[in-house]
């Protein structure tokens, strides 16, 4: 991977296992939460784009016998240098279960589960913008007490150097980000946040 780094680009910022985990918490946990919690589950699962996820539709990840899909192929997506032959998404078993539950709420709250329906609505239940995803992400954040605000996109760079940290795969990594070149993806070869937190852990004081 030597090669990989020495041409890569700076390593892009990332949220630190322990700050993934607190988001996940507190919007799991709060009684307005649970949207914008399968929102952030969505984009560390599955390294979408802001506008990938506000894209999605009901039929996107869900069979019409009411099952979760675990793999489907994205209507939306970053045109300008992807592939539109190779756009699959690939669901975890815990997201599937998360986004199971999450239909079974929008059943309830009366939110329509047509096919062609938006997966994620606003509070005036239209499909959501990315204006509100990137505001959502950062009130959370605030809430959660941060001590840096990321933008949303640092989601897909965390889940993408989670999954190269993980494997040391760097073309599963180019797959999973569906990116045309592997020189992009080689970015996620240098240290992440995470690598210099756990690095940093041990120097004396």
């Amino acid at each position: 991977m030597t090669s990989y780094v020495a041409a890569s680009r700076r390593p892009p910022r990332t949220l630190s296992t322990l700050e993934q985990a607190r988001l996940l918490k507190l919007t799991g946990e709060h009684r307005d939460g649970f949207r914008d919690h399968v929102i952030i589950a969505v984009a560390f699962a599955t390294a979408l784009r802001e506008h990938e996820i506000a894209g999605l539709d009901v039929g996107d990840v869900l069979h019409g016998d009411g099952r979760i899909r675990r793999r489907f192929s994205l209507r939306v997506f970053k045109r300008s240098t992807d592939d539109p032959a190779d756009q699959d998404v690939f669901l975890s078993d815990s997201l599937a279960r998360k986004i199971g539950k999450f239909i079974s709420w929008k059943r309830a709250q009366g939110e329509s589960l047509a096919p062609d329906a938006p997966l994620f609505v606003s509070r005036r239940h239209q499909r959501i913008a990315t204006r509100t995803l990137r505001y959502m992400f950062r009130l959370w954040q605030t809430r959660a007490g941060f001590d840096r605000i990321f933008n949303l996109h640092a989601a897909r760079h965390t889940a993408l150097s989670n999954l190269y940290r993980a494997t040391r795969d760097m073309r599963l990594v180019q797959r999973v980000a569906r990116h045309k070149s592997i020189d992009t993806t080689a970015i996620y070869a240098g240290p992440s946040d995470e690598d210099i937190f756990r690095a940093v852990a041990q120097l004396a004081c």
